[in-house]
């Protein structure tokens, strides 16, 4: 079976044996965040909502993009945060940067963008009209790794290590402000038994069953809406995988170009850097995106990929905002395909040749 959230090949038992200092984690992410503050968290929402509260923009406007998590959707209600959306360009899956200027008004305190699926924005432009406008700027890294070294930055950045590393919990707020706060500890649940098995792949079948008979209750009924910190042994993980992170990012790098090149070829559309150009520069490929062929019914042949234990996502088919065109056109017809560090071209021939025969 081919799963397309994050999941070892071998579980590193190791790893909770050796010597942790959350401190020291933070010290190597410094190197990359200089003169930003740290904050580890239960999940990327919780971080998202810690980057409001410390750059004061409740009851204001946020512009954004229309095709992100609709999860945001209560966060901004409780903070009184009017979004502004912006429509989707479909060569990138981005918000269409083009139109900030024109969006913003006296209410307008912040600018939200996304690296969605794991291909960076060009910031320079967003950066220059935030400071124009003296707008907050926030960064939705969710679908990104941390870079290799110090970049150009807004004033928050919010990641969500689930989806980056085979974690069942865990995020991480970096922002220019000092922050003075104790976050209460991890609470684990028993529904987290359900996430663990989801990590291995000889196990995750189970896990899709389980959740099939008994589907998890909606997330502000299990507790999701508070602020924790991440558990210890999510950081454990994540410290050992940033470790080989940059050996990782290059396998899966080349693997997604190969696996690019097979969509390609049989009529999906993979997502480009910018407009101009045709290919993902700089993407770290969190997500293996493409859009269907247009002729294709994505949900059908996302149910018979199923069948043939290719367990694709929909990310996002319910987008926050669907009334813009692109928006629409691309939650209509994303798709994300597995991809793990740790597979070959061969598995990525297995795959295509499902989806063909799925197509056909």
């Amino acid at each position: 079976m081919y799963f397309a959230h994050p999941q070892f090949k071998k579980f590193p038992l190791r790893v909770f044996f050796r010597k942790f200092s959350e401190a020291d984690l933070k010290n190597k992410l410094a190197k990359i965040f200089p003169d930003y503050q740290i904050i580890f968290t239960n999940s990327g929402r919780s971080a998202f909502r810690l980057a409001i509260q410390q750059l004061n923009l409740e009851n204001s406007e946020m512009i954004m993009p229309a095709y992100i998590c609709d999860i945001l959707k209560p966060i901004l209600e409780k903070y009184n945060i009017k979004p502004v959306y912006l429509d989707t360009n479909l060569k990138t899956f981005h918000a269409d940067s083009i139109d900030i200027e024109s969006k913003i008004t006296p209410l307008t305190k912040s600018i939200l963008i996304c690296h969605t699926y794991g291909l960076p924005i060009e910031m320079d432009r967003i950066l220059g009209i935030a400071k124009k406008y003296n707008l907050k700027i926030i960064e939705d890294c969710a679908h990104i790794a941390p870079p290799m070294s110090p970049e150009k930055f807004g004033d928050a950045l919010f990641f969500s290590f689930a989806k980056l590393f085979p974690v069942i919990n865990g995020g991480m707020l970096i922002c220019k402000n000092q922050i003075e706060l104790e976050l209460p500890k991890y609470k684990s649940r028993l529904f987290n038994i359900v996430k663990f098995l989801r990590l291995f792949p000889m196990l995750a079948g189970l896990s899709e069953l389980f959740r099939r008979i008994n589907p998890p209750s909606p997330l502000h009924l299990r507790g999701y809406d508070e602020t924790r910190k991440a558990s210890k042994g999510c950081l454990k993980i994540v410290n050992y995988y940033l470790d080989n992170l940059e050996t990782n990012l290059n396998k899966r790098i080349n693997l997604a170009k190969y696996f690019q090149k097979k969509l390609t070829e049989i009529g999906f559309e993979v997502p480009a850097s910018s407009a101009d150009k045709q290919e993902s520069e700089n993407n770290t490929f969190t997500y293996l995106s493409a859009l269907v062929p247009k002729n294709t019914n994505r949900d059908e042949l996302f149910n018979k990929l199923r069948k043939k234990g290719i367990f694709c996502s929909r990310i996002w088919q319910k987008p926050l905002f669907n009334e813009f065109p692109n928006t629409a056109e691309t939650a209509k017809r994303i798709i994300n395909f597995p991809l793990q560090n740790w597979f070959t071209e061969k598995d990525i021939n297995k795959i295509t040749d499902g989806i063909l025969s799925s197509m056909g």
